[in-house]
């Protein structure tokens, strides 16, 4: 017997990066899966147009649209905010269609709270003035998590807790706490001098939900973090914010579509026949 979806009145997701050897699309699926949101916000590196390969572009990457599709056809409002690694987007800002909008950034009353939503790459000072070294960034992180994977593999065969590499570089190295904490307060301080109660950010894959204190006034700072390494959400219900884990063991009963095969060209027939009903492959 299939759980009853989870009512939620709203979810960020960021920092996917669909298309590239870290993304967990099939995790990703699942909770899309088990979820009824009234509203989404996809703030930003969904798919990751830096790093695209074919190759990792699997069928769950394909389920995960078609989820958000059938989100959409049910009158779910879909927000797609765009950042740095699907920044191709922009150039069709403020595109909208049956409740589906491509923005840079978002601002919205939540139960009379003011709360701005955006990636967060355009107060990264690297993206600015060094565009190259954030795109050989990208590359070295891939290369990282490939890595990680690998190492873990071996250390699940001989029983051993897994290590994530890019977490302990982030959590260790003083430049890395230093960037991160210089982010997180020229998010907050442009968000206290217009007036926002919340702010929500993606970008930097630290997935976090705090108050901050600038000047004797305060703002709620959250970051959805990433569907890479720690597999996060925000979700905003009865006035309140949480911040969601994926849980491995908690969504150990797959969905049967986990185990159900299909082609590349099934799959994308089903895309398009949800985009267009009237759509045959025959």
């Amino acid at each position: 017997m299939k759980n009853s979806k989870r009512p939620v009145e709203l979810i960020v997701i960021s920092d996917t990066h669909l298309g590239t050897v870290g993304a967990r699309a099939q995790e990703l699926h699942r909770y899309l899966k088990s979820i009824q949101p009234k509203t989404i916000v996809l703030n930003g590196d969904i798919v990751d147009l830096w790093q695209f390969s074919k190759r990792h572009w699997n069928k769950y990457h394909t389920k995960v649209i078609k989820q958000l599709l059938k989100f959409i056809s049910n009158g779910v409002k879909v927000h797609y905010i765009a950042g740095n690694h699907d920044e191709a987007l922009r150039r069709f800002l403020n595109f909208e269609l049956e409740g589906f909008k491509i923005t840079n950034k978002l601002s919205l009353d939540l139960d009379g709270k003011k709360t701005w939503f955006f990636h967060g790459d355009v107060f990264d000072v690297t993206m600015q003035h060094s565009r190259w070294l954030t795109r050989l960034g990208g590359f070295g992180y891939d290369l990282l998590i490939l890595i990680n994977s690998t190492v873990n593999k071996f250390l699940t065969l001989f029983g051993r807790e897994k290590l994530s590499f890019s977490k302990t570089i982030k959590n260790k190295v003083k430049a890395a706490v230093s960037y991160i904490n210089s982010f997180e307060t020229t998010v907050v301080d442009i968000a206290i001098r217009n007036n926002f109660d919340y702010v929500v950010c993606g970008h930097i894959h630290q997935p976090v939900i705090k108050t901050i204190e600038l000047n004797s006034k305060r703002v709620v700072y959250l970051n959805s973090g990433d569907w890479i390494e720690n597999m996060t959400a925000l979700e905003y219900n009865n006035k309140e914010w949480t911040l969601f884990q994926y849980d491995s063991d908690a969504f150990k009963l797959s969905d049967p579509e986990d185990h159900e095969y299909k082609d590349a060209k099934a799959l994308f027939s089903d895309l398009v026949a949800d985009i267009n009903p009237n759509f045959s492959n025959s």
